[in-house]
């Protein structure tokens, strides 16, 4: 499948690299400092989502913002060999000029760079958590993004792995792009659907950017 786009958007955990086994490892011992049993640690999604929702379903508010910033810490911690660069990442990157591209996560900026520097990826626009009011499926972070890049938000491809993102980006009235690093394909409703981004090849024209997807 041929696109034609002003801007392509990324989600990063899951989509750029892959750092989930130092999630768990992290959230599992944050969740045993803070006293919440395997069971209700279990009923909460945590991919995709910020740290700061998380915590507030788990915890009273008062302790969110501690426990928020303790997540930070343990995961920032834990960056050194716990982030890998998924399949397709650094080629499709290396194709795109910079002012056609950015990062759109649900991770702090500080965790977020951590994460993309122990990588070598260095975005010249970083969305995250700090940036915005309402994080994903709310289409804020994604049209925040198009807005900085000065993209019509229709001519923009977002990437992701989890169903919040693709949410979001179809709540921006974006193409989705759909990758099955984390969740079966059949799981992910997406414009398209593929395995990772060795299957997106991308060219700059005179008019933005032509990507092409193989199924």
């Amino acid at each position: 499948m041929k696109i034609h786009a002003d801007a392509l958007l990324f989600d990063n955990d899951g989509t750029l690299v892959s750092s989930l086994e130092s999630v768990y490892r992290c959230w599992t011992r944050w969740a045993r400092e803070y006293g919440i049993t395997a069971e209700e640690f279990g009923r909460v999604e945590l991919h995709g989502r910020p740290a700061a929702e998380i915590a507030a379903d788990l915890l009273p508010a008062d302790k969110v913002a501690e426990a928020v910033a303790r997540i930070e810490e343990l995961e920032v911690s834990d960056v050194t060999g716990g982030v890998v660069l998924l399949p397709g990442t650094r080629e499709l990157l290396d194709s795109l000029p910079m002012d056609r591209w950015a990062v759109v996560t649900s991770a702090t900026r500080v965790l977020a760079e951590a994460r993309l520097a122990e990588v070598g990826i260095r975005p010249g626009l970083v969305i995250a958590a700090d940036d915005i009011t309402h994080g994903k499926p709310d289409p804020e972070p994604y049209l925040l993004a198009a807005g900085k890049l000065g993209a019509d938000p229709a001519r923009c491809v977002v990437f992701e792995d989890a169903p919040a993102g693709l949410q979001a980006g179809r709540a921006a009235g974006m193409t989705t792009v759909a990758l099955a690093t984390t969740h079966d394909a059949s799981e992910l409703s997406a414009d398209v659907v593929v395995k990772d981004l060795s299957a997106v090849s991308a060219q700059a024209t005179a008019g933005g950017v032509e990507i092409v997807t193989a199924g």
